[in-house]
Order: C-alpha cells, then sequence, then structure tokens
C-alpha cells in the first residue's frame, strides 16, 4: 500500500490537475445514473414517489462514498486513452467494495426494511458498466483520432515527418506492443503495413486491423509496399535469427529489431528501442537470466572493488555493480586513461555512490595492499589480466609477471583484509593450454583455489569462452578491416570458438559471485562454439556488404599458441549441478598452497631471465596439461 506521504502527494497534484475534475464530474453522473436506472428497471419503469425520496436522500452519501473508493483504488492516477485490463480489475474491486459498504449499512440500519435488494445488485452491475465502459470508449475515440492520423505525414518534434511503411515480422506479443505504441505514441515516423509470421493459425487475421500477410519466405512476394522492416522476435536467436536476415536482406530494404528480452525493462518493448541486427542476435544461445535477489545480498552497503575497471569486462562490471547500490565503489586500473574514462562515467552514471580511483600496477605488490588498506572492500571482481595470445607467446615474462605474480598479490591482499568474497575472471583458455596466456590463467585459477580454508574469504573463478567486441578479440579487428574495405583476415576455415556478449560475461561474473561457496570454478553452459568465419560472414553482411563479394575472407594460418578448438572442462574437473540451469560449477583437487608457491617463486626468478624456452618449460612444470601448440 501507498505510504501516507504518497498519498498525500499523488492528492496534491490530482487537485492541481482541471482533468481531474472533469473526471470526477463524469463519474458522478455515471453513479447517479446507475443508482437511478436500477431503481427504474426493478419497478419497470414506475418509480413511486416514495421511491424518489428514498433516492434523492441516498445519492448526496452514495456517490461520494463511490467516488472515495474509485480515488483509493487509484482510478484517477491513469489516463483514460490507455485504459487497460489492470484498470477495469480496478475499477471492478473498487465499485465490489462500495457496493458491500452501502449493503452492510443499509442492512445494519434498516434490516433492509422498505428497501429493493434486486436494487443494489442492479446498481452494481451498471456502475461497473457505465464506468468502465465509458472509459473504454473514451480510449477507441483516442485511438481512432491516433489511427486516422497515420496518413501520409504526421506531426513529430521538429514539423511534419514523411511516414514510413513497416512491415512487422513477428505476430506475437512483442509485434502487438510496437503496433500498439505506434498508435498511442502519434510523433512516431512508422505507419504498420502488414505481419508476417510463421504459424499458419495466424495467417489472414489481424491484430488492431493490421493483416498478417503470410509466412516469413513470403517476404520478398507479397504484394503490400513497405519501406523498413521490423524484426519484433526478441527471443528468436542464432541460426533462426539468421534466417530471418538473409531473408531481409534478400528485399533489400532496411531492416532492424527490437532488443533482446535480457536488453528491455520488465519486458517492455518500445518503438524507440529498435535497433540494427547486431551480432550478439545471432550467437544460437539463450542468454543467461540473473537471480538479481541473490546478487543484491552480497553487493546491496557493501565496498566492492574490481580491477580492470576500465578494460571491457571491467567496466561492464562496473556498471552492472552499481545498479546494486554498493556502500562504494574502487575503481582499479593500470592505464591512466581508462581509469579517468571510467572514472568520470562512473561518477556521472552512479552520482548517489562513492567512488575512489586507484592507478595501479597489480604486478606490485605495495600498491595493491595500499589500494586495499585505504578501500577495505568486501567484495573483489578481479578482471585484470594480459589475454592477448600472439602477444603474450612474444613477451611470456609479462603474462607471468601480470596474471599470475599480479593474481598472487591480490589474493594475499584479499586474506590480508579479510575480504569476504574474491571472483577471479578466467577463460576457457586455461582448459588444457595450448599458449602462455592459458597456462598462466590455470596457475591464476590455481592460487584462487588453494587461497580457500587459510580464511573466512571466499574464493571463486568464473571460466567463459571469447568476449563478442572485448579489447584483443578478432571482432573489433575484422570491423576495421571492412570498414576499409580491406579483406577479412581469418587464421583458418575450422577455427571455431565458444562467443557470449560483454553483459553477459558481466552477469555470470555477478553470479558467480552469489553462488559460490569456496573453490569453484564456474562455467556457463555456452552452447555450441562458432566458426569465426562464419562469424565474419556476418559481420560483413550487417555492415550491408556481400562476403567474398565485396569484402574477401583471407585464411593466414594458425598463429603461435593458437588452437582450432576450445575447451571448457578438462580431465579431473568434477561437474557439480548448480542452481542455476545455465550456469556448471567445476570442483577440482586444490593444490597444496605452500608448494604451489614454491613454484612460483621459481618461475618468477626465470621470468626474470627473459628466457621464454626456460619460462615455457617452468610453466609446464605447475601446468603438466599444457602442451605448446
Amino acid at each position: 500500500m501507498d505510504s501516507f506521504a504518497q498519498v498525500f502527494f499523488n492528492m496534491k497534484t490530482l487537485l492541481r490537475n482541471k482533468n481531474f475534475y472533469l473526471m470526477l464530474l463524469a463519474d458522478a453522473v455515471l453513479v447517479a445514473a446507475a443508482y437511478i436506472i436500477a431503481h427504474w428497471l426493478r419497478f419497470e419503469g414506475s418509480i413511486s414517489l416514495s421511491g424518489w425520496a428514498k433516492i434523492r436522500h441516498a445519492l448526496p452519501y452514495l456517490v461520494p462514498l463511490k467516488l472515495v473508493c474509485f480515488f483509493a483504488f487509484g482510478l484517477y492516477r491513469g489516463m483514460w486513452r490507455y485504459t487497460s485490463i489492470s484498470d477495469l480489475k480496478n475499477i471492478l474491486k473498487a465499485v465490489s467494495l462500495s457496493s458491500a459498504v452501502i449493503v452492510l449499512f443499509i442492512l445494519y440500519q434498516y434490516r433492509f426494511e422498505g428497501y429493493s435488494r434486486s436494487v443494489y445488485v442492479i446498481d452494481w452491475g451498471l456502475t461497473f458498466m457505465f464506468v468502465s465502459g465509458f472509459r473504454v470508449l473514451i480510449r477507441i475515440l483516442s485511438g481512432s483520432q491516433i489511427v486516422s492520423s497515420l496518413t501520409r505525414t504526421r506531426k513529430g518534434p521538429r514539423g511534419d515527418l514523411p511516414l514510413k511503411k513497416l512491415l512487422i515480422i513477428g505476430a506475437g506479443d512483442s509485434g502487438e506492443k510496437v503496433l500498439r505504441e505506434i498508435y498511442e505514441t502519434q510523433w512516431h515516423r512508422f505507419s504498420p503495413a502488414g505481419f508476417l509470421d510463421d504459424d499458419p493459425r495466424k495467417s489472414g487475421q489481424t491484430i488492431h486491423g493490421i493483416p498478417v500477410l503470410g509466412r516469413l519466405d513470403d517476404v520478398g512476394g507479397i504484394k503490400v509496399e513497405f519501406d523498413e522492416i521490423l524484426i519484433a522476435m526478441p527471443s528468436v536467436r542464432g541460426e533462426a535469427m539468421r534466417r530471418i536476415v538473409s531473408l531481409c536482406e534478400e528485399t533489400g530494404k532496411p531492416f532492424r529489431t527490437v532488443p533482446g528480452i535480457w536488453e528491455l525493462i520488465e519486458g517492455k518493448v518500445s518503438v524507440k528501442s529498435i535497433r540494427k541486427v547486431q551480432l550478439e542476435d545471432l550467437l544460437d544461445r539463450e542468454e543467461v537470466h540473473l537471480d538479481e535477489e541473490g546478487i543484491r545480498q552480497y553487493i546491496k552497503d557493501k565496498r566492492v572493488l574490481i580491477t580492470g575497471a576500465g578494460g571491457s569486462i571491467g567496466s561492464e562490471l562496473v556498471r552492472q555493480v552499481g545498479h546494486f547500490h554498493p556502500q562504494a565503489l574502487a575503481l582499479l586500473d593500470f592505464s591512466e586513461e581508462n581509469l579517468f574514462e571510467i572514472e568520470g562515467r562512473c561518477r556521472q552514471r552512479f552520482g548517489f555512490i562513492p567512488v575512489s580511483g586507484f592507478l595501479v600496477d597489480i604486478k606490485n605488490r605495495r600498491s595493491v595492499c595500499r589500494a586495499f588498506r585505504e578501500f577495505g572492500p568486501d567484495v573483489v571482481f578481479h578482471a585484470a589480466a594480459y589475454k592477448h595470445v600472439p602477444m603474450q607467446e612474444m613477451h611470456p615474462w609479462e603474462a607471468v609477471f601480470n596474471n599470475i605474480a599480479g593474481t598472487r598479490n591480490m589474493v594475499e591482499a584479499a586474506l590480508e583484509n579479510h575480504v569476504e568474497r574474491f571472483v577471479l575472471v578466467s577463460t576457457d583458455k586455461a582448459v588444457r593450454p595450448a599458449n602462455v596466456m592459458g597456462a598462466t590463467k590455470r596457475v591464476a585459477e590455481m592460487i584462487v583455489e588453494c587461497a580457500n580454508g587459510d580464511s573466512a574469504t571466499r574464493f571463486m573463478a568464473v571460466r567463459f569462452g571469447n568476449v563478442l567486441w572485448s579489447s584483443g578479440s578478432a571482432i573489433p579487428l575484422f570491423q576495421k578491416q571492412i570498414s576499409r574495405g580491406m579483406p577479412v583476415t581469418v587464421t583458418h576455415p575450422e577455427i571455431t570458438r565458444y562467443f557470449m556478449s560483454i553483459m553477459e560475461a558481466a552477469r555470470l561474473i555477478l553470479q558467480a559471485g552469489a553462488m559460490g561457496r569456496a573453490n569453484e570454478i564456474f562455467i556457463l553452459d555456452m552452447g555450441k562454439p562458432m566458426r569465426i568465419v562464419d562469424l565474419a560472414r556476418d559481420l560483413i553482411r550487417l555492415s550491408g556488404l556481400e562476403p567474398d563479394k565485396d569484402i574477401p575472407i583471407q585464411f593466414i594460418g594458425l598463429r603461435p599458441g593458437e588452437k582450432l578448438y576450445e575447451e571448457l572442462i578438462t580431465e579431473g574437473e568434477g561437474i557439480v549441478p548448480t542452481e542455476h540451469e545455465k550456469i556448471l560449477v567445476l570442483k577440482g583437487n586444490a593444490p597444496n598452497r605452500d608448494a604451489l608457491n614454491a613454484q612460483i617463486d621459481e618461475l618468477l626468478v626465470v621470468a626474470d631471465t627473459y628466457d621464454a624456452a626456460a619460462i615455457r618449460e617452468e610453466l609446464q612444470k605447475i601446468v603438466p596439461e599444457f602442451k605448446q601448440s
């Protein structure tokens, strides 16, 4: 229920609204008419003088009582032109409550002597019919005015705009919501031309007067003229979306889509949210949904530190963590430019959250410890890492210093400062690693695994595949090559990778923090891996060009340390189910911490020699499954 302050504010706002008095007057007339007509119907059109006297005596009490009930159920908060099923339910409740109060009062005061019971039953029905019917009529009339305005032009914020005829693919809930918003929001520049849907039962039917013209395959042959195509199927992804995109491309008309359900607030579809089809829409896998309450419990009012905060994953983590109202945020990054940018964005978006920026290289243990002591984090997300495979093959010592020594510095600082939760961001390249980057990330996982038990801190890791559009990934490179008209370079025609969006990666990290108990590696059920060459062709098509015609694809051969296929699980790791259907948890045997630290110390000594071959040999002693490709 609304608080007293909210009720007072709503009442004050309504009293200043001229339309409120018109609505009140209309309802008063309707309520009085219903009561009089109820008597007229009950007595077959002949009301006695005593009956009229009772009506005149009752109306001054009956009408205000019903209006008070209407107000209590919020019937004057909404606009009648947008009357919905929810509003009709509230009308039914208000009418029923007011009628019940009247009947109980007459029963208590007069024992219904001299009063007809059926009058009040009829009055209940007529009041509901009149009050709800009048609101529905207003909506119909408003809708008619809007529909009649769907001609060649429509008044927009910048004057008359030419209407574009919109063909909507998907005659489901999303398509209906988009159509309704086009009708109800007059400044939109679209005029619906029709629907297409593969459900044969919908063919020939209409939605708000707009026909379902046929199946998706008919898009190139329908006789109705259209200027643009809207894909209103937010749950469709992967191969199904590829098929739709291909059919749209054949028409030569521009096409767009509504965002996926995970992008929309409470599943609301809006014409304002329509965007171009993106590469993420073509991933053949459902997006991960969050246990928001579980995440809120461990982040709300806590001090959260994020390393690599200026990177692609780190910055998305910052954005999503901010929505759960932490007590304070610490942003740690070694890049001055990245830190400046993410700190500014964070302060602008989450001005209510205290933000601390730390220009720190995690390889420097003293700097890391100073940041921990100064900020005092409760939760740590460790996303800082060197992850570019070819670069780390050329500079393996830097991968060791950053990914291994840096992670150990973070873990030891977390232990010393009694952090509640520590989440390491790992990679699928840590599974049977074929490169230095993957091997160093596997050692980082081992550091986190063996840290559990020494304190109350819960240490866990999250392992996932490639992240679309992240720095160092192939997709931004492909995009640059396409924009310059250069050939897109792919290493091998059969190379495959698991892919996920940056937003989804951050969601998985947050979810792991909520589910983790200790000594666990969480992985996402990422569906089927995708061929990189298919992804490159999709990106070329989404850029409005034709693969192998406008933009050629060149195969340049596998780079050092690169595998044809990536894995998410290796032998010896036990899969344990979780309460989240899309997330698996792996529990392995944690190494002895002292023994692991001794091996890492030896590795760091070798890394100081900058001898790449010796570093790889030492890495293999710690990670026996590391096989240089």
